[in-house]
């Protein structure tokens, strides 16, 4: 239980971080510095060891015990809440960025479903890619570059897209589909290159 609990919060501080991202990205008229700035939430999520959904799942396909897969489910529920609960704030705090979040969620809602499965997977792959060169290089370079280029790419990240929704004037129930398809993507993206970077590595 306290296990559970402590994946909990630290899966809301994240969720917390990627709104703040999030709310950056918002702020800035130049989009290139927004999606520079943006890296702030990984960065602080890698250096706190906070628990990422989108950070995490990748490694299920290496350490495939329920256990793992419990606590992916608890993480990202705490994302989820960390990111709504962050753009309920941003919202009442910056009522001028429900403009903006508007206007790209609309976008994201004319989507086919499995462009969102795709553009997420891109994301995932992204994801991976940062927090491995975090966790067995020590360096941030892979946060500094992959996050950015996950936005400007147009690439979907589930839990940011809390945020954004949650700051849109758009109604839940349009856009709760959506966050699964974008969930999955991220699944897949990270996974396959989790493997994909394991087989690699396998000396022949």
């Amino acid at each position: 239980m306290k296990k559970t609990l402590v994946t909990l919060v630290s899966g809301i501080a994240s969720g917390m971080f990627v709104g703040i991202g999030g709310a950056v990205f918002l702020s800035c008229e130049n989009k290139m510095v927004g999606a520079a700035l943006f890296a702030v939430a990984l960065l602080t999520i890698c250096m706190f060891s906070l628990y990422l959904f989108t950070g995490k799942i990748g490694y299920l396909a290496t350490d495939l015990h329920l256990s793992t897969a419990y606590a992916l489910v608890v993480g990202l529920i705490g994302n989820a809440v960390g990111a709504f609960g962050t753009g309920v704030l941003v919202k009442l705090c910056r009522p001028a960025l429900a403009v903006k979040a508007t206007e790209i969620c609309s976008a994201k809602l004319e989507q086919k479903f499995y462009v969102t499965i795709i553009l997420a997977a891109f994301c995932g792959v992204l994801m991976y890619t940062a927090v491995e060169i975090f966790k067995t290089k020590g360096s941030t370079l892979g946060i500094i570059y992959c996050i950015p280029v996950f936005i400007l790419s147009g690439f979907e990240h589930s839990v940011a897209d809390v945020f954004y929704f949650t700051v849109s004037d758009t109604s839940p129930a349009r856009w709760i589909v959506f966050i699964i398809f974008a969930v999955i993507g991220n699944a897949i993206g990270s996974i396959f290159t989790r493997i994909l970077h394991r087989v690699s590595n396998i000396e022949i």
